[in-house]
Formats: C-alpha cells, sequence, structure tokens
C-alpha cells in the first residue's frame, strides 16, 4: 500500500471520528472495509496523531479560516484539513508541500467542486507561518 492510499485510510478514520467519536481501534474493529485491508502503521499514527492533536489543530484551522467557523466547514474537508495540518505540525518527516498536494487530491476526490480551493489557501498559509520561524532562525545564523 503507498503512503497515499495510507493516508487516504486515515483520513476515512478521521472522517468518522467527526460522527462517532470512538478511538482509532473502535473505527477501524467497526468498520467492514478495513476487515478487507490491513491498516498500515502509517494510517494509524496519522490518524491517531490527528485526533490527539485535534484541539490544537481545530484552533490553528480556526485562526486561518477568516470569516469561516469549523462548523460551517464541511466535515469533508474539516477532516482534510486536520490531517494535513497535522503533517505539517507535527511531522517533520513529511514535507509541507506534500501534504498540501495530498489534501487537495483528497479534496478533489471527496469533496466539493470548490472545497479545494479554500483548503489549499488555509494549508498554504500554514505553511508560510511554519516557514517563517525557520527562516528567521536561519537568517539570524
Amino acid at each position: 500500500m503507498t503512503r497515499t492510499q495510507a493516508r487516504e485510510l486515515a483520513f476515512f478514520i478521521v472522517f468518522e471520528y467527526s460522527f462517532s467519536g470512538e478511538s482509532v481501534s473502535e473505527i477501524i474493529d467497526n468498520s467492514s472495509a478495513a476487515r478487507d485491508v490491513q491498516v498500515p502503521p502509517f494510517a494509524r499514527e496519522l490518524a491517531e496523531g490527528t485526533i490527539a492533536h485535534l484541539e490544537t489543530l481545530d484552533a490553528t484551522i480556526a485562526r486561518l479560516a477568516r470569516g469561516w467557523r469549523l462548523e460551517r466547514i464541511s466535515r469533508v474537508s474539516l477532516a482534510i484539513l486536520r490531517l494535513a495540518m497535522y503533517e505539517m505540525q507535527f511531522d517533520d518527516s513529511i514535507p509541507a508541500s506534500v501534504s498540501i498536494n495530498e489534501a487537495v487530491n483528497l479534496c478533489k476526490t471527496y469533496a466539493g467542486e470548490e472545497d479545494y480551493a479554500f483548503v489549499n489557501g488555509i494549508l498554504g498559509t500554514a505553511a508560510r507561518e511554519l516557514e517563517a520561524p525557520e527562516k528567521q532562525t536561519a537568517d539570524n545564523a
């Protein structure tokens, strides 16, 4: 299974969490699709990390989604944003550009027609903010 496919599984888990509030293990155990597919460690780690940092991720998304309350963002787009934001903020092994590209592709497949531009804008702003401290540190060295 590719990392893209594993990320898609993590998206399904995070999306399901928005409805059920169950743990990642419970969601996987209760999913008929998961019985047919081995959930790779990468997918499980992404889903668990995203859910564990939900409060921080939602605060960042709410701040960057100017004029939008989290409740107004579709659950599909919100799950995609949470997953990509988790990767960008907490997983240094994944470049922000990869997280953004994967999120946009998920949006094009699962979200509404206009959602990918919205998601891309929020994640692009987040990436610039995350780069700013690194740039300042490099400039000061």
